[in-house]
């Protein structure tokens, strides 16, 4: 019976990692698929306003840049508040 308890921490174990490795894919391709989308609606938005090569470049830098942030931010407070209930 010691066996198949050893089996059994054996495979949660494993099935432990492997969602940890896909929630970890899950937030990356949802959050590049975001950051894609905004940035991309950003830099149509201020080139349909007849802007400079310039002003659209900008606008760009400063979607992609406020985007990597945002999403940083957000990700931080995720896993500090997952990291709290774990513990609690």
């Amino acid at each position: 019976m010691t066996n198949g308890a050893a089996t059994d921490d054996v495979i949660v174990t494993s099935s432990g990692r492997i969602l940890s490795t896909l929630n970890w894919l899950r937030a990356g391709v949802l959050g590049a698929n975001d950051g894609v989308v905004s940035t991309a609606a950003i830099i149509f938005g201020v080139a349909g306003a007849s802007a400079s090569h310039a002003s659209i470049m900008l606008a760009g830098i400063a979607a992609v840049a406020a985007g990597a942030l945002s999403m940083a931010a957000g990700e931080y407070v995720s896993v500090s508040t997952q990291r709290d209930l774990e513990i609690a």
